[in-house]
């Protein structure tokens, strides 16, 4: 893994960067995908992505693959999904706190899990064949989101996860 902190590069724990009162930044060596059905509308949801996205690179490769809705819609997803561990946005999914997808990203990264795609299905969900894909179903919450704001949510909820894991001071307990 690569180091970035402030100051020098440091290879204490996380516990001991916190008492010593360091910020050390351990960018994550997987990719992240975000990938969406349709692109978004709303001006200020772009501009929450854009801030946000540009702001998660410290800690990881992270990038959105619009998917334009039409008749091959679920072989462009499968496609852009590739190889990666794939994780599918759905309100019946698995929840959890930030600190809890911290751990999992954690894991994911101690796994050896080199590529990561989150799907943020179209506004009729996903379909068949991309729940036969999924190897799992998280929710941002139980709560139907607006497309727009579902993709601005999964950003900074990666966002703020990987600052957990990297003890930021952006998540406040």
């Amino acid at each position: 893994m690569t180091h970035k902190k402030n100051h020098k590069t440091s290879l204490i724990g996380s516990k001991e960067r916190r008492i010593a009162g360091l910020f050390c930044y351990t960018k994550i060596i997987m990719k992240i995908s975000i990938i969406t059905v349709g692109s978004p509308k709303l001006s200020f949801a772009k501009d929450g992505i854009a801030e946000y996205l540009k702001r998660v690179q410290k800690f990881a490769s992270v990038e959105f693959v619009h998917i334009k809705e039409g008749k091959d819609t679920d072989k462009k997803v499968l496609k852009a999904v590739g190889g990666s561990f794939c994780v599918l946005l759905d309100e019946q999914g698995k929840e959890y706190t930030s600190g809890e997808l911290a751990m999992f990203l954690d894991k994911k990264d101690q796994q050896s899990v080199t590529n990561i795609s989150f799907v943020v299905g179209g506004p009729d969900g996903h379909t068949g064949a991309i729940y036969e894909r999924g190897e799992m179903q998280l929710a941002l919450s139980r709560l139907t989101l607006p497309h727009d704001l579902a993709m601005l949510f999964v950003i900074e909820t990666l966002y703020r996860s990987l600052s957990i894991s990297n003890n930021h001071p952006y998540h406040r307990n």
